[in-house]
């Protein structure tokens, strides 16, 4: 980072800071304080003293008759100024349930015949299929990702019907999860907001669960695409603000993305690395701003912080494009520079929720070796706060091996802390903006939540934009595996599995077997 960047980071966080001290002054501390010193002037006003005559008390009565106005004016404006109080605290936001999407066993598919069926359904070099089989050594991938029908037939059958009918079992899997689990009505969902990045039919994602569900004629709807694998967390941002205004109601959020129409078939090396990282996948969401509901509910929405670097430089702009080769195929392009641009984009957004999250004590180190570098010039290396003081389990998007430890060292993480991140890259691939919801599934499958813990889930998109959403277990989750353990069900009892930075392909293995017997590497 050069001076100048670092010098807009600090200016960001100082200004953050003091955004953070001003609202817990005036906006929790002060209306109390006026509040007690009120009422100690009333108290001191209207005390009578010990040994007070019947004349005195007279007095005080006839006082307050020839003030009856004044008193009943004051006593409206004391409610007046207590209702607007109330109304201007935030409506609390909680996370009644979510599902994770589990492809039928068909859909399952090794590296081995991933490889094998990406050679037979394009023209790729040899160059190019050297390439893939590399990069899915390294990729993190285990033996039993899932692929949509479409991809699995030969020769692939790449259309906007399997298109839909790959989102449709997603969707509408999930959804029925959900609100089988959750038991609540359709006609109570007041808000359906659906993230599908790179397919986005007419009629819309959310008109198809409107319709679909028989949801009600004014329910509010947004369809977000185009917006990248961290959608999901856009997606949430979206409805706690909605929950905001639209009082005693359900949101229903749902994060999935297609792969039927993103498999790339070219041989543009920069695009070829998504054929073998991502995967077919879905989840959804239930969000309520009932206050009822928390009794219930799993998780509060705490923090949401959204950051956004595509108006910093065209190098963030342009490191994840979808476009088309030179031949025609159109693809998702992958920049070199994009570890880097991540790298930039996190230091941003973590300057805005340190100061919300962090204790003080790391506030203090990370401001006084700003000091040390810019004030006295001293050759310091920049200190990145120990967030694992304030935050209990990290969601990190599984974009790949190499995002994973790369924010592994960044963050001083514990291979603990990194585990439902891999293991949900290991068992799912990545499924774009829905894999926090299996790494947070993975949390309860393994009865790592407790009440009172802190969840932070990071998420970085084309644009460039990195997000980041801070939950509160209001309970302890049980996630008691089996039947509990929804995605995972399966083979959370087989995992965590160690997985060598390079595993090669054995080519032996290219034909579908029982998915439980793969989970674990031999």
């Amino acid at each position: 980072m050069d001076s100048g960047e670092l010098l807009r980071t600090v200016r960001q966080a100082a200004r953050n800071q003091a955004r953070m001290m001003y609202h817990r002054l005036v906006g929790r501390h002060l209306p109390r304080l006026l509040a007690v010193t009120l009422l100690l002037a009333a108290a001191a006003r209207g005390a009578v003293p010990a040994g007070a005559t019947t004349t005195t008390l007279d007095a005080l009565a006839r006082e307050a008759r020839e003030n009856a106005r004044a008193l009943v004016a004051a006593a409206a404006c004391c409610a007046a100024v207590a209702y607007a109080y109330a109304m201007s605290r935030p409506r609390p936001v909680y996370l009644v349930d979510l599902a994770g999407y589990k492809p039928a066993a068909s859909h399952e598919a090794t590296r081995a015949e991933s490889i094998r069926r990406f050679g037979l359904a394009a023209d790729f070099s040899e160059e190019s299929m050297a390439f893939q089989r590399r990069m899915m050594e390294r990729s993190g991938l285990g033996e039993a990702t899932h692929f949509p029908a479409s991809l699995l037939t030969l020769p692939v059958d790449m259309c906007l019907r399997t298109a839909r009918e790959e989102s449709e079992a997603v969707v509408f899997g999930v959804v029925d999860e959900l609100l089988a689990n959750t038991g609540v009505p359709p006609d109570d969902i007041g808000v359906v907001i659906v993230n599908s990045s790179l397919f986005s039919p007419t009629p819309s994602f959310t008109s198809l669960v409107v319709n679909r569900y028989r949801l009600r004629h004014d329910v509010v709807s947004h369809n977000l695409s185009g917006m990248g694998c961290s959608a999901g967390i856009i997606a949430i941002d979206l409805a706690k603000h909605l929950l905001q205004v639209h009082a005693d109601t359900y949101a229903l959020v749902v994060s999935t993305e297609n792969i039927t129409l993103n498999a790339y078939l070219g041989n543009y090396r920069p695009m070829l690395v998504t054929n073998t990282l991502f995967r077919m996948g879905g989840a959804a969401v239930l969000l309520s701003n009932r206050r009822a509901e928390r009794r219930r509910a799993k998780y509060q929405l705490m923090h949401t912080v959204r950051t956004h670097r595509g108006g910093a430089c065209d190098r963030s702009y342009g490191c994840v494009t979808q476009e088309e080769d030179d031949a025609g195929n159109v693809g998702v392009s992958l920049s070199k520079e994009l570890m880097s641009v991540a790298g930039e984009a996190l230091r941003t957004n973590i300057t805005t929720l340190g100061p919300l999250v962090l204790p003080l004590s790391e506030q203090l180190r990370f401001l006084a070796t700003v000091v040390l570098r810019r004030v006295f010039r001293a050759r310091v290396k920049p200190y990145l706060p120990d967030f694992t003081t304030a935050l209990d389990h990290f969601c990190i998007h599984a974009g790949g091996r190499g995002v994973l430890d790369e924010l592994e060292r960044s963050l001083k993480l514990s291979a603990w802390h990194m585990e439902p991140s891999r293991m949900t890259l290991y068992r799912f691939g990545n499924t774009s903006s829905s894999s926090l919801w299996y790494e947070l599934s993975y949390c309860e499958a393994k009865g790592r939540i407790r009440r009172g813990d802190r969840v932070w889930q990071i998420a970085f998109g084309s644009g460039f934009k990195c997000n980041s959403a801070v939950w509160k277990a209001l309970r302890t989750v049980d996630g008691g595996g089996g039947r509990n353990a929804g995605a995972w069900a399966q083979d959370i009892d087989a995992l965590p599995v160690h997985v060598p930075k390079v595993v090669p392909i054995d080519d032996g293995d290219g034909d579908r077997h029982d998915a439980a017997s793969r989970v674990r590497p031999e």
